[in-house]
């Protein structure tokens, strides 16, 4: 699921309807539970976004340091490297390197869509309050 439908889709859930506060109280489980999941499916996808780049960073570095033999470099389809980086230098060719770049975007883009489902998640674990809240201004207003 992409950012912007899922911001449409809490935009949309997150509407309450002040008329019907008896039925938002009830839909309360429902909606805690279908974020609930979105948010445990999404952070499986960011740990396994994460395993990724470790694995892909370690083969970068095998790479770099000159200890990738021909056949894996023939497997992974890339070119001999034939520069001799000194260890102080790596991080400027694995900070640098395309691949790792598209992998750590991947991994922030899914750090966001985690953020913004653990920020709904609680809201809607206290929205109960707010509930109540309007409530009993309604009978505050009614005189009650």
């Amino acid at each position: 699921m992409d950012l912007k439908t899922l911001r449409d889709m809490i935009e949309q859930d997150s509407v309450i309807d002040e008329t019907e506060l008896d039925r938002e109280s009830t839909r309360l489980p429902q909606l805690h539970g279908k974020y609930l999941n979105f948010y445990h499916d999404e952070k499986l996808r960011l740990e396994n976004l994460r395993m990724e780049y470790s694995i892909l960073y370690r083969r970068k570095w095998e790479y770099y340091t000159g200890k990738m033999d021909e056949s894996q470099l023939q497997h992974y389809g890339w070119e001999p490297f034939d520069l001799k980086v000194l260890k102080q230098d790596l991080h400027i060719y694995t900070d640098s390197d395309d691949e790792l770049i598209a992998k750590k975007k991947a991994i922030i883009y899914q750090e966001s869509k985690v953020d913004m489902l653990e920020a709904v998640v609680k809201e809607i674990t206290f929205r109960h309050n707010k509930i109540r809240n309007a409530i009993d201004w309604k009978r505050f207003l009614a005189g009650n």
